[in-house]
């Protein structure tokens, strides 16, 4: 299947979607295509308090609300997971399934994925007590332990969320201070349920074979190790940028974020990069939104030769 837009945007984050409305609001034909929900992030997350005019709001609230306006003056929504870019006057764009999408401007918006921890036990016990997303999957841990890894803002903003349902909560760091933003560092303070261990890195998730059963972990010092007993286990220890599709186009850094310019545009002339995968400093809601409105303006621009 071949179809044609002016714009097509690949994701559906807060940064994609941003771009769909300042795209097709200029009059382009637009689509969104994604490989999964529509909103990237924002359904992942409890709260949102950063959001300029709204104090506080549930983070899939948003992401529908965005949704919405992003689909409302004629952009299309489509699913597929791209495997490849082309370049040439019209850029295509392929899928998986052997599916293709030509477009004049391409804005990759596909955000980043959880790094995994990379432990004996991790991956077979995904989706069975290691799960990367604490809204998605807290409700199944009520009124038992859990273990966070990670010292960052998001492993403890998860960690607060989590004492909603879990009996105790264990981060694990492993330095000696968190990495966090002072507020969110605050907010666990008075947490009781909270229990943080310090200078600790995982080396194995435990099971009985049918589910997580306890985490053991090393002090980076002593190399003493111990086995905290959990069911269920949430790694926030970093973050990779989804873009193999495009390591054969040289816009990638060392890291896989997309290089681009003021006008979120890449060396190749048409690929644009917005949100969380491109080479920046901060990596937020409203920066996001920011670089997807840009992109798409200087797109329109170009394809209309203004």
């Amino acid at each position: 299947m071949e179809r044609q837009y002016d714009l097509l945007i690949i994701g559906a984050g807060p940064a994609g979607m941003s771009a769909a409305i300042y795209g097709s609001r200029a009059g382009l034909k637009t689509a969104m295509l994604e490989m999964g929900a529509p909103g990237g992030k924002l359904v992942k997350t409890s709260e949102i308090s950063n959001w300029p005019g709204i104090i506080e709001t549930d983070g899939a609230k948003l992401a529908y609300d965005m949704f919405q306006h992003s689909t409302n003056f004629g952009a299309e929504f489509l699913y597929g997971s791209v495997v490849k870019i082309e370049d040439g006057e019209w850029k295509t764009v392929v899928c998986d399934d052997g599916s293709s999408y030509e477009a004049k401007a391409v804005i990759v918006a596909t955000g980043t994925n959880e790094r995994q921890m990379n432990i004996p036990g991790e991956a077979e016990n995904i989706g069975r007590g290691v799960s990367y997303c604490a809204v998605c999957d807290g409700a199944f841990f009520k009124h038992q332990e859990v273990c966070v890894i990670g010292g960052g803002n998001s492993a403890l903003e998860e960690a607060k969320y989590l004492t909603q349902f879990a009996d105790n909560v264990h981060i694990i760091i492993r330095r000696d201070v968190f990495r966090a933003d002072e507020i969110i560092q605050k907010s666990i303070e008075n947490e009781e349920k909270i229990h943080v261990i310090r200078n600790s890195i995982p080396i194995e998730v435990k099971d009985d074979g049918m589910r997580v059963t306890g985490l053991v972990i090393q002090n980076v010092h002593t190399k003493e190790t111990q086995e905290i007993a959990a069911h269920g286990i949430f790694p926030y220890i970093g973050l990779d940028p989804a873009t193999s599709f495009l390591k054969g186009l040289d816009v990638l850094d060392e890291y896989g974020y997309m290089l681009v310019d003021e006008n979120c545009e890449t060396r190749v002339k048409g690929l644009y990069g917005a949100g969380d995968v491109i080479a920046k400093r901060l990596r937020q809601v409203v920066t996001a939104t920011s670089d997807g409105a840009i992109a798409a303006q200087h797109a329109f621009h170009e394809i209309k030769g203004i």
